[in-house]
Formats: structure tokens, C-alpha cells, sequence
């Protein structure tokens, strides 16, 4: 079953707390002991099929880490563990890492640089979609 992996990504790698299960249809997880964040389950069938590719629904949902010393420790996790990173961004107002969970749900990962870096001088806000200096990011882990 595709969702015994969840524990790994969600909880060994991303940092959610695992609060309760109910059987192995059912896990809740959070961050910082809400009852849940992210619910997880099985309800449409434990060998229920992924959507289609090219079909509509979730494109990706996003976690906002509190800065960029803790995206560098989730991406050097999910290096550590051998998962799959689909690509990685610089949008200028942000720095984003993508991936998929087990079901193939689309997971950005990233941190805000400060609000007064988000403008160009006409007040213009700056989204880009730039590669991200990764060897930059990880640098941070070598900071502490």
C-alpha cells in the first residue's frame, strides 16, 4: 500500500508529527500538536488508483518552512533518503523545492525571502521562475 511510505515522507523527512491513526486507513499528522495539519486516508479503497496524468485536480499544495536554514535541512533529508525532487525554483519573492508524495500530489516545499525584496523599483512585485542555487541553500546547513 502506497501510504505506508506517508509516515516516511510527511513524518521522517518533513517534520509533521504523527497524532493519531485509525487502523492503516487513516493517519493525522501536524505540526506543533494541533490534532492535524494533513489527514491522510484510504476512504475511496486502499488500492484506490492516482488520477490520471493531464487530468484536472490538486496541481500542488505548498509548506511554508520559517526560513532557509530549515528548507536546506528537509532537502538534505529528502537527498539523505534518495526521494525524488521534481525540480526546484527561485520565484525572487521565494525559493521552492518540488516533489511528490506517494500518490503523486504535488508538494512545493519553501521559504519567503522578506517582504521588502518582493518589489522592483516601480512597485511592481518580482515572482520570477529562476533555477535555484541548491549548493547555496545546503551552504546554510554548514552556518550552525
Amino acid at each position: 500500500m502506497r501510504r505506508q511510505t506517508y509516515p516516511l515522507l510527511y513524518a521522517d523527512i518533513l517534520g509533521f508529527e504523527v497524532t493519531s491513526r485509525f487502523g492503516d486507513e487513516v493517519v493525522f499528522m501536524s505540526a506543533g500538536g494541533y490534532h492535524h495539519h494533513i489527514a491522510l486516508n484510504t476512504w475511496a479503497g486502499k488500492n484506490a488508483k492516482p488520477r490520471p496524468a493531464g487530468t484536472t485536480g490538486l496541481y500542488h499544495f505548498a509548506i511554508l518552512l520559517p526560513n532557509r536554514l530549515e528548507l536546506a535541512k528537509v532537502v538534505k533529508r529528502l537527498i539523505d533518503c534518495g526521494t525524488e525532487i521534481d525540480g526546484t525554483s527561485d520565484h525572487t519573492v521565494s525559493e521552492a523545492v518540488y516533489l511528490r508524495d506517494p500518490d503523486g500530489n504535488g508538494i512545493e516545499l519553501c521559504v519567503d525571502r522578506p517582504p521588502d525584496e518582493w518589489l522592483d523599483q516601480d512597485g511592481k512585485m518580482m515572482l520570477t521562475v529562476d533555477p535555484l542555487d541548491v549548493d547555496s541553500l545546503l551552504g546554510e546547513l554548514d552556518k550552525v
